[in-house]
């Protein structure tokens, strides 16, 4: 995150947004936005991704799992290798009444970012995430993501927007263009320890079709930030669907935890 005061860009992107208007939400498995510093080089984050949705869709079209009443458990761990380079591992399970507990998938995670040495007005990085999950999860089993990031602290505020574009390599939506997920958050710092915010997740079609409004993804989540001590963090929020497309409440808790390797 940069410290640094110039930023129409940032407010004119956040417009669009909103605008625009559940997420897809990295599938309810690793519901975040982004920043756009690394992992600290040779630091290892292992992080616990914990979402339930209590009023989530209760069935899919496609036969898949639906997410209502499902928890989702998602365990990803990230190394620094430099100022501007780390690589994240994430693996996913699901745990249902009916089903158990299941092995969903797993992703790797590649990203380059501006150094913060360079003094840019906003913060800038560049994130590749490559994986599989099973076919009763999801009918793209093999996907490609590339997620651009922009993030600035203003003072007390901060901001962070990340637009995913995700291609399926093997699976139903194989030959339907590229996904557009938009994703945005705004915090505000109560005190050194506390931020409040609120953050927004999307999913709007493809390359090809933008879908209808009635049939996109939209959530908006009321989140909390806790920076208790620099080797930990502690994120949490309560997401609310706007509309038939989206889950109508989602849980999210990510506990996060820093090592030097």
């Amino acid at each position: 995150m940069l410290k640094h005061p110039h930023s129409l860009v940032v407010a004119w992107l956040l417009a669009s947004l909103c605008a625009a208007g559940t997420a897809r939400a990295q599938g309810s498995y690793e519901i975040q936005v982004y920043p756009s510093s690394p992992v600290a080089p040779r630091t290892t984050i292992f992080e616990l991704h914990s979402n339930v949705s209590p009023g989530g869709i209760k069935a899919n079209a496609d036969g898949t799992q639906p997410n209502h009443h499902a928890w989702h458990e998602t365990l990803e761990v990230t190394h620094g290798f430099s100022e501007w380079f780390e690589v994240g591992f994430y693996a996913f399970t699901s745990i249902r009444s009916g089903d158990g507990w299941q092995f969903v998938g797993s992703h790797i995670r590649p990203r380059v970012s501006v150094p913060e040495r360079f003094n840019w007005p906003v913060g800038v990085s560049l994130s590749q995430e490559i994986g599989y999950q099973r076919p009763y999860f999801s009918t793209d089993t093999w996907t490609w993501e590339i997620r651009p990031i922009l993030d600035q602290q203003l003072g007390p505020v901060y901001w962070a927007v990340n637009v995913a574009f995700e291609k399926t390599l093997s699976g139903g939506n194989q030959h339907n263009g590229w996904g557009i997920a938009p994703a945005a958050k705004v915090s505000v710092e109560l005190t050194p320890k506390i931020a409040a915010g609120i953050e927004y997740y999307s999913d709007l079609g493809t390359t090809r079709r933008i879908e209808p409004w009635r049939s996109q993804g939209h959530q908006v989540y009321p989140s909390i930030d806790l920076f208790l001590s620099k080797d930990w963090e502690f994120n949490a929020g309560i997401g609310f669907g706007l509309t038939p497309e989206s889950d109508k409440v989602n849980v999210k808790v990510i506990v996060g935890r820093r090592l030097p390797f």
